[in-house]
């Protein structure tokens, strides 16, 4: 079983937290993200260090532990150094700009894709056939590129489609004649 949760988490300089009730709220040089703590665990801030402990041994207490300590981590990882993720999109005539706050994609459907990109996500594109989501929110990075991919995942065959930078797609041999 892991034991995640009993690492203490160091908040490196510019980055503070405050603990209000039950929420926790991290502040830094790339923004603020908040975190409501559940019933099965405290968390107590004692310098530069946040320590998350369980509220009693139950199983349910012991396993939101670890997922709150990894959570919080997340939250200061975010605000000083910001998460990112990039995508390729491999197929002919598939391409995708930023045009404002919409990121529209051509993936070979007889009409472009226009995604609205949410709040606090940051999203560029530097060549037609690339695209790099950055934010401060781990889970919603990836709630993004989840979303993005979703339009078209790469198929087996020709390999087309959007995929995650170096993400190996297992290919499978074509019709034999």
């Amino acid at each position: 079983m892991s034991r995640v949760g009993k690492y203490p988490i160091d908040l490196p300089d510019g980055v503070q937290m405050a603990l209000a009730g039950r929420i926790l709220t991290a502040r830094g040089k790339l923004g603020e993200l908040t975190l409501a703590l559940t019933d099965n665990v405290d968390a107590t801030i004692e310098g530069s260090k946040v320590t998350v402990t369980p509220r009693g041994n139950s199983q349910p207490a012991r396993m939101m532990w670890g997922t709150t300590r990894a959570n919080v981590a997340n939250m200061v990882k975010g605000v000083s150094t910001g998460f990112s993720k990039a995508m390729e999109i491999t197929g002919t005539g598939y391409r995708a700009a930023v045009n404002g706050t919409n990121l529209v994609i051509n993936l070979g459907f007889s009409h472009d894709v226009v995604y609205a990109i949410p709040a606090g996500i940051k999203v560029t594109c530097e060549r037609p056939t690339s695209i790099k989501v950055a934010g401060v929110d781990k889970r919603l990075v990836g709630q993004v590129c989840a979303e993005i991919r979703a339009w078209r995942p790469p198929e087996p065959y020709k390999g087309k489609g959007v995929k995650f930078e170096g993400e190996a797609i297992r290919r499978k041999e074509g019709k034999k004649k």
